[in-house]
């Protein structure tokens, strides 16, 4: 079960929250913190269907890692309304070298476990995972 790079589990309640983000829609995003005391990937925040980006980016940290899971809807060109689900790695530059070294050691492990992730996102900065981006990678 642990992964065998970083030695991080993942909680059931990641992969729980995830089906349920993906068959019911019933969050808008989830945020996943890795617990380094328990050594396991936990959900940290779920937001809620009628939030936003913005109130996803405001989640994130400005000094910390985390991975992140975000549903995102638009229209196609011929105005037919698709979503994709996004996996983001942040990982800021002014986060702690350790901890960005666990964080990119455990994120393929993790996300294998997220059956239904459909592009995926590495972002150092705000600027990398801006709204414009989520609009042209969707495609």
């Amino acid at each position: 079960m642990a992964n065998a790079a970083s030695g991080m589990a993942v909680h059931d309640d990641c992969k729980l929250r995830f089906l349920e983000l993906k068959t019911k829609r019933t969050h808008r995003f989830i945020v996943f913190k890795i617990e380094e005391a328990q050594k396991q990937v936990i959900v940290e925040k779920l937001g809620e269907p009628a939030q936003g980006y913005e109130d996803f980016a405001a989640c994130l940290p400005e000094n910390e890692c985390r991975y992140a899971v975000y549903d995102f809807e638009f229209l196609t060109e011929g105005n037919v309304p698709k979503s994709r689900i996004f996996f983001i790695a942040w990982s800021p530059d002014t986060s702690r070298v350790r901890s960005k070294m666990i964080y990119a050691s455990s994120k393929d492990r993790f996300k294998r476990e997220l059956d239904g992730i459909q592009v995926e996102l590495q972002a150092t900065d705000p600027s990398e995972m801006d709204l414009e981006v989520f609009k042209s990678r969707a495609n």
